[in-house]
């Protein structure tokens, strides 16, 4: 199954632009994957400042000086403060990661707008045939580990009482930081995650009992029909219609 028909045509055409959809944004260079973001997951600035990796002034330095070129990541390595392969590791995490996101179910429109460039950049451009599979790879996993999708966004409450003697250290900082207020986005951006593998962690502490899994939301009941709708029902004009189309349907 297609993860975004739009993304597969705009590959097939070699388009440039900017795939806009509800939940981040695909940018492609003559159809594939230069970057990506979404409010869901951590910038690429996140990513490297929060593990102190790069000072957030490198950073902002990076951007005043060459975002209105579009060559943030190429100042990064010119520059000495990052080497040319580690920046394609991180970019291309950051953009697997946003990806997943962006190309969620979407109940919205899906635009497209044509030679849109983000100011980052190109590092090393993707196939969106291997963004989709990577996507559907990611959903999969997911499912496989834990299939309770209500944990994704809700609060991460650790189980009190519960051990915690067999999770390893990167798992065990992420229970340290849970407070039962911070959702897995929260918990990703605070300790400079990716956010699928942090939600892929939230999931298996949740498989292993050490976080709680939320019920489903309850389906909210459909809201009773306005008094006025009975008047309508008994409107002459009404009445008339359904006649005529009962006769219509009669004479088929």
């Amino acid at each position: 199954m297609t993860v975004s028909p739009m993304l597969v045509r705009l590959a097939a055409e070699k388009a440039t632009g900017a795939l806009l959809r509800d939940h981040g944004t695909l940018y492609l260079v003559d159809g594939r994957v230069v970057h990506a973001e979404s409010p869901a997951a951590p910038g690429l600035d996140v990513l490297l400042t929060a593990g102190g990796r790069l000072p957030r002034e490198g950073w902002d330095e990076a951007v005043d000086r060459a975002g209105a070129r579009h060559e943030v990541g190429r100042f990064l390595v010119d520059s000495g403060r990052l080497g040319g392969g580690e920046l394609e590791i991180c970019h291309l995490g950051a953009v697997f990661d946003a990806a997943f996101f962006a190309l969620a179910p979407a109940s919205g429109p899906t635009r497209f707008r044509y030679g849109v460039a983000h100011w980052f950049g190109q590092v090393r451009p993707v196939s969106a045939a291997a963004v989709e599979r990577e996507t559907e790879r990611r959903r999969e996993l997911l499912d496989d580990v834990w299939p309770y999708p209500a944990v994704d966004t809700a609060p991460v409450r650790p189980r009190t009482g519960a051990s915690v003697r067999t999770v390893g250290p990167r798992r065990r900082a992420l229970l340290a930081a849970a407070d039962g207020v911070r959702t897995p986005a929260d918990l990703a951006r605070l300790l400079g995650r990716p956010a699928f593998h942090t939600l892929l962690d939230v999931r298996r502490l949740a498989a292993a009992g050490l976080v709680d899994t939320p019920l489903d939301p309850v389906p909210v009941a459909p809201p009773p029909l306005p008094s006025w709708v009975g008047e309508v029902a008994d409107d002459p004009d009404i009445a008339l219609l359904r006649r005529l189309r009962d006769a219509l349907e009669a004479s088929l």
